[in-house]
């Protein structure tokens, strides 16, 4: 059968060519008056995903 990738996972978390996972970090456009510029430009950038979480992710969408 042909394996189906689970839609919610595949909306938050993207896979790179080199096999990293990224997701974007919460938080990140509500009450942006009380958060220091510091913290919102660390919000920008992706974060990666490590260990066995990873591994779960990869293998919700397909990617073994």
């Amino acid at each position: 059968m042909k394996k189906k990738i689970k839609k919610s996972v595949a909306k938050r978390f993207k896979v790179t060519k080199t096999g990293k996972v990224l997701f974007s970090h919460q938080y990140g456009s509500h009450k942006k008056l009380n958060k220091s510029k510091s913290r919102i430009r660390r919000q920008k950038e992706p974060g990666i995903l490590k260990g066995t979480f990873a591994k779960k992710v990869k293998q919700m969408l397909g990617n073994q």
